[in-house]
């Protein structure tokens, strides 16, 4: 069976930063503002999807893509100068994951509703940094929650 993710839990991760010190925050603010600044409004909109694995799907994006693509990259740099650990870069790709399940299971038929699947068109102005505060309880089915740290508006957007 497949549980969707919680609609405030969707969000693109443009760069995961995995555990971040503290003190690391106030420059990591400082340079994802910059970044911020740096990019133009884009335009977004969710496009096709497919799946992970056998257990997770994802929507794919269309539209700003390159703009997009450019964001994740000053943001990977942006965490990397305030001195954040980071994974190996790759190129990045925009995906929403929609649903999960427990165990594996044959997603072929919502891959392939997800193909013709086209969402409707918004304006990407802003750049947050987003905690995520992972389930600790062990209930079953329990989703992470997300606390937006900070938040800055694109360049041509504030």
């Amino acid at each position: 069976m497949m549980r969707k993710t919680h609609v405030k839990g969707r969000k693109f991760t443009l760069a995961f930063m995995g555990e971040v010190d503290d003190e690391l925050v106030p420059e990591l603010e400082e340079r994802l503002a910059r970044a911020a600044r740096r990019t133009s409004v884009f335009p977004l909109r969710l496009h096709q999807g497919g799946r992970f694995g056998h257990r997770a799907l994802w929507v794919g994006a269309a539209g700003g893509l390159e703009e997009m693509r450019l964001l994740a990259e000053r943001s990977d740099a942006a965490a990397r100068r305030a001195g954040v650990a980071m994974e190996e870069h790759r190129r990045y790709q925009a995906h929403l994951t929609i649903a999960r399940a427990r165990e594996a299971g044959d997603l072929r038929p919502y891959v392939e509703a997800l193909a013709a699947f086209e969402g409707t068109p918004w304006q990407v102005a802003d750049l947050a940094l987003v905690r995520s505060n992972l389930p600790v309880s062990g209930v079953a089915g329990e989703q992470p929650r997300y606390e937006v740290v900070g938040s800055w508006p694109l360049g041509d957007a504030g």
